[in-house]
């Protein structure tokens, strides 16, 4: 009896290890970010990507593949519109002239002026298993996010809130030398906050990127190359933004042309 009392209190306790690993009693935030007792806030997982094709304001969670003759086609023929021109000068760029960063207040986008800041609203509308900080609904403070560029899972914290980085697909800068410079502030701080520019993304493959058009930078997981190269092309296209010769000739190649 005592040998069948060892066994049933080690699988207890193996059972209880277990239970702490799955739940994460790691610390998920520092800082005051630490759910309450019994855990944050859980949102329901944000669904399957959406390919950009069905996904013309951005509202749509992720970046799925565009697959298929007749869908890269359609994206071939968005791609096939846009103007180009040669890319200019930085001269006088500043991330401050699209606003302050992720703020709410920019107007004519989706989501905005919902009490909640741009940054947060892109991890809600992306990650799958969302917990809040306790007592917000908009703070995230953990996620799982299958990241488009690198096609992995990451299980992201937001006390290490650099492995998860929010992408500007067109990037502010090269906007900025293709015409933004010339823009009202209000029109660049759409830019900057509009959910069609925007991606959660493993942050390495974000800072590999920089402000590179896809003549010089493609997302690493070639199944999802077309489907950034329509993304890009949407927001060209929505913003009347050239691209450079190069960037459109690549951005052909990605779906086929």
């Amino acid at each position: 009896m005592r040998r069948h009392s060892r066994i049933r209190t080690g699988w207890a306790a193996g059972a209880v290890l277990a239970l702490a690993l799955v739940t994460g009693c790691d610390g998920l935030e520092a800082d005051g970010d630490t759910p309450a007792s019994g855990g944050g806030a859980e949102a329901p997982a944000a669904g399957r990507a959406v390919s950009p094709l069905d996904n013309p304001d951005g509202t749509g969670p992720g970046l799925a593949p565009v697959t298929g003759d007749g869908p890269r086609a359609e994206g071939r023929k968005l791609i096939d519109g846009l103007t180009t021109k040669g890319r200019g000068p930085k001269t006088g760029y500043d991330r401050d002239e699209f606003g302050y960063a992720w703020m709410d207040t920019a107007d004519g986008v989706p989501l905005a002026r919902n009490g909640c800041d741009t940054r947060n609203d892109l991890l809600k509308r992306d990650g799958q298993k969302v917990r809040f900080r306790s007592g917000s609904d908009c703070v995230v403070i953990a996620m799982t996010l299958d990241d488009p560029y690198t096609g992995t899972s990451i299980e992201w914290r937001k006390q290490k809130a650099s492995e998860v980085q929010i992408d500007h697909v067109v990037p502010l800068s090269y906007s900025w030398q293709m015409g933004s410079s010339r823009w009202s502030e209000g029109k660049r701080e759409q830019l900057a906050n509009d959910p069609l520019n925007l991606l959660p993304v493993e942050g390495r493959a974000n800072s590999a990127k920089r402000d590179s058009g896809p003549a010089s930078w493609l997302p690493p997981s070639k199944t999802i190359r077309c489907a950034y190269a329509v993304r890009f092309a949407q927001v060209a296209a929505k913003y009347e933004l050239a691209v450079t010769k190069a960037d459109k000739a690549m951005m052909v190649e990605q779906c086929g042309g």
